[in-house]
């Protein structure tokens, strides 16, 4: 495979999809392969079922290979799950020859980042917000700037360890180098954003199958991420109590059928319905089943919500509106449904809502130019720069730091 060529592998809990691409210089990602396949031994972000992971994983792999006529051989992977957790820390950093190098920036972050976690934690991404330098703050990039003292606030996210060993056992298992990991929301809000909206403060809810990646942007900085394992297999699940149907027929019906615009259903309107069991197909209208599907995805918008609130005084005494002047915008398969913008603006306040498609896409653009192909576009896009396969061997050996130290002094002298 040409090495220009990066490929993202998002394993979901409904389906998993492999693109093969390349970031042009125009920040413009053009598609060459897309390989898909329905997702079994998923679930909530979780592997249940290594077997069938694995070979669900092969499926998408030969046809996206064959479509871009390559081979591949490393992938970006998606991370999600309710394991994951995020927290903000910050380090300082004595600056050495009182301008900025790149050896500071690197030493201020692996301060920022040294902060102790749980044993069954790892670390999965250390996202810098903002850098100061003595008295100025609020410094996006401190390269050349001169100074005494450097501090690094930073972002940091965790996942379980076991629990994400299990998703990479299963791509090694396809014979697969993985290059990066990546929480989904990251790389959903990568692909979907604009830096106009993080910097007037958005919130990113990825809804998937199993999950919702829920992220959040202030003052240009990722401030918040978290994952809510209730998703769009509820209002599966509703549809298939509701009706007696199969829950593969009911996942086709909400898929063919779902709307939340009740007032342009026509009274008279009827679908037909599956049953369980070899038991004849079933006419009932269609409004019977938008009152199942509306009040599950108003309720799954409310958990959101509350969740937001949860995470900073500020959501709830200012509002969201001030705080979240780009408003929020709905991402991933369960959010390509009609009528849903309608419905989160009225859960989320009359606060503005959108929903996210990848931007600056090219190639077979037209393939994955929805909602649902937002991590999986992300994936190819987005440079988690802290990740290593062995990240903490790297960056936390304090003998590695001291040569390193010694190094930068050697060439100072030169």
């Amino acid at each position: 495979m040409e090495t220009s060529y990066t490929v993202g592998l998002d394993i979901g809990s409904s389906k998993i999809v492999l693109l093969i691409g390349e970031e042009l210089a125009d920040n413009t990602i053009n598609i060459v392969g897309i390989g898909e396949s329905t997702s079994k031994g998923v679930d909530k972000g979780l592997v249940i079922d290594l077997n069938s992971v694995v070979e669900a994983i092969k499926t998408a792999l030969e046809r996206a290979e064959k479509m871009a006529d390559c081979s591949v051989s490393s992938v970006n992977l998606n991370v999600s799950g309710s394991h994951i957790e995020s927290l903000n820390e910050s380090g300082t950093w004595a600056i050495e020859d009182h301008e900025v190098s790149t050896y500071d920036v690197e030493s201020v972050l692996h301060n920022a980042r040294s902060v102790k976690i749980r044993d069954d934690q790892r670390l999965l991404d250390v996202i810098p917000q903002e850098f100061s330098i003595d008295s100025q703050g609020h410094i996006k990039n401190p390269l050349g700037l001169s100074g005494v003292k450097l501090k690094a606030d930073v972002h940091l996210i965790t996942c379980h360890n076991d629990l994400v060993k299990n998703l990479e056992k299963a791509v090694e298992r396809c014979g697969l180098v993985i290059n990066q990991l990546t929480f989904s929301g990251v790389a959903s809000s990568c692909s979907i954003l604009s830096e106009d909206e993080k910097e007037l403060g958005v919130c990113v809810v990825d809804m998937g199958s199993g999950t919702m990646d829920i992220s959040i942007y202030v003052a240009g900085a990722l401030k918040y991420s978290l994952v809510l394992d209730y998703a769009g297999n509820s209002v599966t699940n509703d549809i298939a109590i509701a009706f007696s149907a199969p829950p593969s027929s009911a996942e086709e019906i909400k898929v063919k059928h779902g709307s939340l615009n009740l007032d342009q259903i026509d009274d008279d309107e009827m679908i037909e319905l599956p049953s369980v069991g070899g038991r004849d197909m079933r006419r009932l209208p269609r409004k019977t089943l938008i009152n199942v599907i509306e009040p599950r995805y108003s309720e799954l918008l409310t958990m959101v919500k509350k969740e937001i609130y949860k995470l900073d005084r500020k959501f709830v005494s200012e509002g969201l509106k001030q705080q979240l002047a780009a408003g929020i915008v709905l991402t991933g398969g369960a959010a390509q449904i009609p009528g849903l913008v309608e419905v989160a603006e009225k859960v989320f306040d009359n606060i503005q809502v959108r929903i996210g498609k990848p931007q600056n896409i090219q190639g077979l653009a037209e393939f994955v130019d929805t909602a649902a192909y937002s991590t999986a576009v992300g994936l190819l896009r987005y440079k988690n720069e802290g990740f290593s396969v062995n990240h903490e061997t790297i960056i936390e050996n304090p003998l590695i730091v001291f040569f390193n130290r010694i190094k930068s002094w050697i060439k100072k002298e030169y």
